[in-house]
């Protein structure tokens, strides 16, 4: 359903709804402490134009982040995906200066992902520079996290087999071995790291689209079944789409409504 900032004024935001809206308006009517886990992507250094209508910089993402800080629950997460543009050969670092931002407003840096992009992106011979192939995914969190689901999928070289580890016990001189061995078999996968390598989305209805697969990951890492997500800058609702499937609900903003359309459509071709 496709309501706008009207409909928040009169009723609140409500969940498993998609905003045509600003997300400055929006937010403001979100209830304090509400929200589980927001996962976006902004449309960073003006990279992302959506047909000259962008309008983004400090006075955007600072009001922004002020807003996601209230309305996040203790414990919740945002994981900020971004990058920088590269200007007459010299990065802009906005991604660092969001980042200490969210940490300004009180937000803990909990982790500082990458995105790898493992698609084949191509390279101009005149760049004098290695060809960019990430983005960065800061991980913040409200106070000390509240869910953790880590994933477990990248194959251990010793599966099968066992290990007798001693058994260490505490002692007034920092431990000892009491002589007692235990047996530890490998499993078949170990927790994976904090690179995560994914290609391009394969969703066309949008300049940047954000990949399934990725959005499937962070949402299972750091919420729960029943739990709030929320996409200030929702872009082509991946964000809802995965949440949806995977029974969370969701708080979709977009400002375009030439997207919230294509967000509906998706979220209802998923059901």
């Amino acid at each position: 359903m496709i309501k706008t900032t009207k409909d928040a004024e009169q009723e609140g935001v409500l969940e498993n709804c998609i905003y045509n809206a600003n997300c400055l308006d929006l937010m403001k009517h979100i209830k304090s402490n509400n929200i589980d886990m927001v996962l976006t992507s902004p449309p960073y250094d003006n990279l992302r134009t959506y047909s000259g209508s962008l309008d983004w910089g400090e006075h955007i993402w600072k009001p922004a982040i002020q807003e996601l800080f209230r309305v996040i629950k203790e414990g919740g997460v945002v994981v900020w995906v971004v990058g920088d543009a590269t200007i007459k050969g010299n990065e802009t670092g906005t991604s660092f200066k969001q980042a200490l931002y969210f940490k300004d407003v009180g937000f803990n840096l909990h982790d500082t992902m990458i995105w790898h992009k493992t698609a084949i992106f191509p390279h101009h011979l005149n760049a004098q520079r290695y060809k960019q192939q990430f983005e960065y995914m800061f991980v913040f969190t409200k106070g000390s996290v509240k869910t953790y689901n880590p994933i477990h999928d990248i194959p251990n070289e010793s599966a099968g087999k066992t290990f007798h580890i001693r058994k260490k016990i505490k002692t007034s001189d920092n431990g000892r071995y009491n002589g007692r061995t235990k047996n530890l078999k490998i499993s078949d996968f170990r927790m994976r790291d904090n690179v995560w390598r994914e290609g391009r989305a394969g969703y066309k209805g949008h300049p940047a689209p954000f990949p399934e697969k990725l959005a499937y990951d962070h949402i299972s890492s750091w919420s729960n079944e029943g739990d709030t997500i929320l996409d200030p800058f929702a872009g082509s609702g991946t964000v809802g789409k995965i949440a949806k499937q995977i029974n969370r609900k969701y708080i979709l903003i977009e400002k375009e409504s030439k997207y919230t359309d294509v967000i509906s459509k998706r979220i209802n071709e998923n059901q």
